[in-house]
């Protein structure tokens, strides 16, 4: 079932819905990061400040991480064999990504990653080793994000991680921290796909090991799917024509959009149903309750609504933050 997205009501100028790559009113439904089951809004939303740049503030954010390091003390950490084994090692190993916009994105000129799940990954850092800086970061795909934590490759992967059942039973999860939806990107030119029924019989990409594949079938059966191993085909397979839309996290499709103004065109409906985005940790381990504990704490302390507000609220124009999903036994 197609899904009103949540932030349609969201105000932008014209300037605005322009610089984050917009190209017009059919496009100004951006993509929501908290959302509800339902069909209609349930996220507050306000006016955009006329500083909407789509820009990451790389000065607020680094601010935020320093100001909200916290550290466990000894005891916590003793108490659990995944924490003491990353306080040995003296560095958290994350299993992430660089090119995502929003939740990961390298910059080349200090060789710092920053973004929502890059800030989360730093202040477990700091939680644990005392320095948000103690990061080693392994490169995942949609299809090595298991086999990473399988292979003690990393500690916990932060991905924009799909909680799923299938995913379960090979790995542990701690969260939810976030939620999301499937989102249809296309090219800013195209004028034939307006809603999710136009892509009966149209060629969409997909990412393999994403959820998209499963609730495109399930959404739009008559779609002919292309499958990608990473975002950047896929997209690369939108731009040279191969395929007519893109599903997948409208998250990494907003990501897009800020990242190349101009160039695509986000449809209003989301499709699927609502996705969850967990941490993946190893399987039959202590590591996701001391994880949810320090999740716990991050949102308890205002900490996850700042960060929201860095990474993605002012980059938007939206004031008000959602509320974060609750963290899962």
């Amino acid at each position: 079932m197609a899904i009103q997205n949540p932030l349609d009501k969201a105000m932008f100028s014209r300037r605005q819905a322009l610089a984050l790559g917009f190209g017009g009113a059919a496009a100004l439904g951006l993509a929501a990061c908290g959302g509800s089951n339902g069909s209609s809004s349930s996220s507050s939303s306000s006016s955009s400040s006329s500083k909407t740049s789509g820009k990451l503030d790389q000065d607020a954010y680094d601010k935020l991480i320093k100001q909200s390091t916290k550290q466990a003390d000894d005891a916590t950490i003793s108490a659990n064999t995944w924490a003491s084994k990353v306080k040995k090692a003296g560095k958290l190993r994350v299993g992430g990504v660089q090119t995502s916009e929003l939740f990961s994105y390298l910059d080349e000129k200090d060789n710092k990653l920053r973004g929502f799940d890059a800030g989360l990954s730093q202040l477990l850092a700091a939680y644990i080793l005392g320095d948000s800086s103690k990061t080693e970061l392994t490169q995942v795909t949609s299809d090595t994000r298991e086999s990473v934590l399988q292979n003690d490759q990393v500690d916990a992967v932060f991905a924009t991680y799909s909680i799923n059942d299938d995913r379960k039973k090979l790995i542990d999860f701690a969260g939810p921290y976030f939620t999301s939806r499937q989102g249809i990107l296309v090219l800013a030119s195209n004028t034939d796909i307006k809603t999710v029924d136009d892509l009966a019989g149209k060629k969409v990409a997909v990412q393999s090991g994403s959820t998209g594949p499963s609730i495109v079938k399930e959404e739009v059966p008559k779609a002919v799917q292309k499958q990608y191993k990473t975002d950047e085909e896929a997209r690369a397979a939108l731009e040279q024509h191969r395929v007519d839309a893109y599903i997948i996290d409208q998250t990494m499709q907003m990501g897009s959009m800020i990242s190349h103004p101009g160039k695509y065109r986000l449809l209003k409906q989301l499709i699927g149903p609502k996705d969850n985005y967990g941490i993946g940790l190893p399987k039959d381990s202590d590591a996701a309750k001391f994880v949810n504990a320090w999740l716990q704490q991050v949102e308890d302390d205002g900490v996850w609504e700042k960060l929201w507000k860095v990474c993605l609220g002012d980059r938007i124009g939206q004031k008000t933050a959602p509320k974060p999903p609750a963290i899962e036994d």
